[in-house]
């Protein structure tokens, strides 16, 4: 942890009262100082929208695939939810599938009984921040003309704005930095300018700076946020372009020097269904798709990004690289950090993964995330094991534990990434397992061709018998056609796929999940090649079609009597 993290989780034990509960507070908020930004056009609606009108209305509102009845207006504490639960409900991202009237009613419900001290989650600085920001756009933008109607309403709306942002301000997460800091910043920059009034500069003022610190840390130079999450740098990618379209000269000037590459690393991240790649804690349907953020950018004004060109590529910083071929592969491999040192807790045990796509559906996967509580499937979703590279003895790349915990992280040497016109070629190893008993450590080479060859090969070198186990995880909608020996024929939408393994171990099927959505578990299989040695050297090619002749790991693989050697 940093000084200021130790720091920040002081002054948060010793401040468990909320500011805006005094009626000094109270009074200073004086008067509607008036809107003042000129957004050249509207706001993008956060993440996609499950929630509608109807449903909402009645009483019955979904989030994290868990449907509820919390009533309408809803009960703001429901017994027996999960944080993350609660935390959804008091973003008011589903806000925006309301008109203006019920809206208001559902604002009107949330003022009337959620004081600091009888909703206490949802006084938290991070549902503060995503709130504040949705209550902003949603009425002093698209809705400013009937606000400015109604002016008790906006004096009351204002008067729980100014409460939740003095709140936040006295309250930034700097125990936690990373995502949730950045999330206060933008929240503080994007009401600041949305208000006429001293107070109103101070927050803007305050947003501006940490943001322009943090934009420097936390944006990797080759455009990937450093936690490593797609999702989350879909979510801080959204945060740029909607700080950019406040019009507000000095938050645009800010956040145009990343906002080009922001947007260049979530389209390689992305497979041919649009769709991200889902490494450490990633999930569909949290934040906003890459195609509608790509949209929305040129909306704004931004110059249209071009699609991404075939062939090799790569996100050095961030630890990420790929190939892709339009009509035919997408390849990503992760060869980066876990993450941050001093904030690993969206980090999974994924060093030298991989996820494959074919003619748009996905073949080879990620297990995802399911929850964001201690639980065994958190566990197991964060696991080496539930990744498409290589345990030794049963454990971990990492120690994992709790929901976030995570120690004695591995550590990667001499990368190498070497693209070549039909493909490219990814080694390197990592330290992770040297805290086991013979030190051993593991060493692994990607060699891809763009016919969709992939071939890999793991190499175990250990003063103790150990035993290695190296995974390969299916889509749900893959299936395992046969294994006999170390081959198997796979069965998917994308056609007929082969693998074979050489060296030493034995081939076995596995059952296991795959959690694409917060909530939503779906069984899939996963194959397995286990040895057992001091010095082990094996690997698998990987290729589309019912045959790979031979598997050799000095002479590469033979497939329809074409060669593709090391």
């Amino acid at each position: 942890m940093r000084l200021r993290q130790v720091a920040g989780q002081v002054r948060r034990r010793l401040r468990q009262c909320c500011y805006v509960s005094s009626p000094a507070l109270r009074r200073r908020a004086a008067s509607y100082p008036g809107c003042a930004w000129k957004p050249p056009g509207q706001f993008l609606p956060p993440g996609p929208q499950k929630n509608s009108s109807d449903a909402i209305r009645a009483g019955q509102v979904e989030f994290l695939n868990q449907a509820r009845s919390p009533g309408w207006p809803p009960n703001w504490n429901l017994d027996g939810e999960s944080k993350l639960w609660q935390y959804n409900l008091h973003y008011f991202e589903w806000l925006w599938a309301l008109d203006y009237a019920d809206g208001q009613r559902a604002v009107v419900g949330w003022m009337d009984a959620c004081s600091p001290l009888d909703a206490p989650a949802g006084w938290e600085p991070y549902p503060i921040s995503l709130r504040v920001v949705n209550w902003c756009a949603f009425f002093w933008h698209r809705h400013r003309a009937r606000l400015d109607r109604e002016p008790e309403f906006q004096q009351r709306l204002w008067t729980s704005v100014y409460q939740q942002m003095e709140s936040l301000r006295r309250r930034l997460e700097y125990h936690l930095l990373g995502n949730h800091l950045f999330e206060n910043a933008a929240a503080l920059a994007f009401a600041g300018c949305c208000f006429a009034g001293r107070a109103s500069a101070q927050w803007l003022e305050q947003g501006r700076l940490i943001l322009r610190r943090e934009l420097t840390e936390q944006m990797l130079p080759d455009g990937m946020h450093f936690e490593r999450s797609s999702m989350y740098h879909s979510r801080l990618t959204y945060l740029l372009l909607l700080l950019r379209a406040t019009g507000n000269e000095a938050l645009r000037d800010l956040v145009q020097p990343y906002l080009a590459k922001a947007i260049e690393a979530l389209q390689a991240l992305c497979h041919p269904d649009g769709r991200i790649a889902l490494f450490n804690d990633s999930a569909f349907g949290i934040a906003n798709e890459p195609p509608q953020l790509l949209q929305y950018a040129k909306e704004i004004g931004l110059a249209a990004a071009s699609a991404p060109e075939d062939g090799p590529w790569s996100l050095p910083a961030a630890g990420y690289y790929g190939y892709r071929k339009h009509a035919d592969f997408y390849l990503v491999c992760d060869a980066g950090p876990v993450g941050p040192d001093y904030i690993p807790g969206h980090a999974h045990g994924d060093i030298f993964s991989f996820e494959l796509s074919c003619r748009d559906h996905r073949i080879v996967v990620d297990s995802g995330v399911y929850d964001y509580v201690p639980s065994d499937v958190r566990q197991y979703c964060r696991s080496t094991r539930a990744h498409n590279t290589v345990t030794l003895n049963g454990q971990d790349q990492c120690e994992f534990w709790g929901a976030f915990r995570v120690s004695r992280r591995a550590h990667l040497r001499d990368i190498a990434w070497l693209p070549e016109p039909p493909g490219f070629r990814l080694q390197g190893w990592h330290d992770g397992y040297q805290r086991l008993p013979g030190r051993p450590r593991h060493a692994r080479l990607f060699a891809w061709h763009r016919d969709g060859v992939l071939m890999v090969r793991d190499e175990i070198d250990s003063a103790a018998r150990t035993e290695a186990s190296s995974r390969i995880h299916l889509h749900p909608d893959c299936q395992v056609a046969s294994i006999q020996g170390g081959s198997a024929e796979l069965s998917t939408q994308a056609g007929p796929f082969a693998i074979r393994f050489a060296g030493p171990g034995a081939l076995r099927l596995e059952d296991s999940i795959y959690c694409p959505e917060f909530g939503r578990r779906i069984p899939n299989q996963a194959m397995a090649w286990t040895a057992q040695g001091r010095q082990l050297r094996f690997g698998f090619c990987l290729a589309p079609g019912r045959l790979i002749s031979s598997f050799d790991l000095e002479a590469g693989a033979t497939i329809n009597r074409q060669t593709y050697p090391w």
